[in-house]
Order: structure tokens, then C-alpha cells, then sequence
């Protein structure tokens, strides 16, 4: 079973047997427009929760995405590279940013839900 949480950065992780996906949100890219880089972090690297984790920029700004929470990177979204507009296409599918072995999973506690996130996001 997965569980999917959000930050108030409008990041998302999807958590299943101990390992999150990360990405940002369908609201944070349709509010960054076309995506046209996409820096995700190294395999192996340690992320402290609320660390800059990767870099999504747009033809209008380049925004930090942050770690929602502690541990290591497992695995990277290495096709990004390549295809950023994956981010705009399908955000919180095929255009995740990467993996991370949580450290700690209470820290998913202080992340909000789906319905806490879309009253945040005002969606």
C-alpha cells in the first residue's frame, strides 16, 4: 500500500515499503509553466528533511525543490534530462524527480494529505 503526502512547497512524496517518490505538484508546474531544465540529485546522496534536493526551472523561474523528508537518494529520474516537459506532462506520474529511503518515517506525519494540500493550494 502507498501512501501520498504534500509540503507546503508543493513537493510530493508517495511512500511505499519504506522508499519515497518525489516530485512537485500538477499546481507547482502549472505555475512554473514550460519546464526546460530539470537538476535531480545524485544516487547515494544524504538529504536532511527541508534540504534543497533538486531544480526545476521553467522559460519563467527556476525553483528548489526541497527534501520532504530525511534519507537517501536511492534512484534518479536520469530521463529528465532529456525530456524536462515530462514534469508538465505528467507530474506526479512518469515526471518524478527521484527516490529517497526514508531515515525517519514519522516525519511523514507533518506532511499534509491530499484534501490539506488542494485547501492549501487553493485548488
Amino acid at each position: 500500500m502507498s501512501t501520498t503526502k504534500y509540503t507546503e512547497d508543493h513537493e510530493w512524496i508517495r511512500v511505499e515499503d519504506g522508499v519515497g517518490t518525489v516530485g512537485i505538484t500538477n499546481h507547482a508546474q502549472e505555475q512554473l509553466g514550460d519546464i526546460v531544465f530539470v537538476e535531480v540529485p545524485d544516487v547515494g546522496r544524504t538529504l536532511s528533511k527541508g534540504d534543497d534536493a533538486a531544480v526545476v526551472e521553467s522559460v519563467k523561474a527556476a525553483s528548489e525543490v526541497y527534501a520532504p523528508v530525511s534519507g537517501e537518494v536511492t534512484e534518479a529520474n536520469a530521463a529528465l534530462a532529456d525530456t524536462p516537459q515530462t514534469v508538465n506532462e505528467d507530474a506526479t506520474g512518469a515526471g518524478w524527480l527521484y527516490k529517497i529511503k526514508l531515515s525517519d518515517p514519522s516525519q511523514l506525519d507533518d506532511l499534509m494529505d491530499e484534501d490539506a494540500y488542494k485547501a492549501h493550494a487553493g485548488a
